[in-house]
């Protein structure tokens, strides 16, 4: 299974063209078990967290696995570091990381998040996976909102 690296050449890409990049790839996935593995290789790929930062303040309440976030704002830019006890919910943080890491906070928080339905996931999700799914996904939105409040 292939894993896509994230750039390492210090070209900055649009949300946009990163949805399309997930999109084109799981389509060229099969069947949903394809999708999951797939996933589940993202997850394993996520660097862990500092510890330092694996702290009651940054978990993301309402998820049923511990799961920690932040976030950093460089340069205009926000960057993230997400992890979890769930491969699934780390899988899903580096696509997540790779269309909005990067991006100015009012480009993140008015983000269209379609690529999400796009990629078939949603729909195989359980109610309590997607419940989390949504909770980073309003974390992610909320911190960057934040930013933009603090400009």
């Amino acid at each position: 299974m292939r894993v896509i690296e994230k750039n390492t050449e210090n070209i900055q890409i649009t949300m946009e063209q990163a949805q399309e990049g997930i999109v084109k790839e799981f389509k060229s996935l099969g069947s949903w078990m394809d999708k999951y593995k797939y996933v589940v290789e993202l997850g394993k790929s996520l660097p862990p967290m500092d510890s330092n930062y694996r702290t009651e303040d940054n978990l993301i309440r309402g998820c049923q696995m511990k799961t920690w976030f932040c976030s950093r704002l460089e340069n205009g830019r926000v960057f993230y570091s997400v992890d979890s006890m769930s491969l699934i919910i780390k899988g899903i943080s580096v696509l997540l990381i790779r269309v909005l890491s990067g991006q100015s906070p009012e480009d993140i928080k008015n983000a269209d998040m379609g690529f999400i339905d796009k990629i078939g996931l949603k729909e195989e999700f359980s109610p309590i996976r997607e419940n989390s799914l949504w909770k980073l996904v309003n974390r992610i939105k909320s911190d960057a909102d934040s930013y933009c409040n603090n400009k």
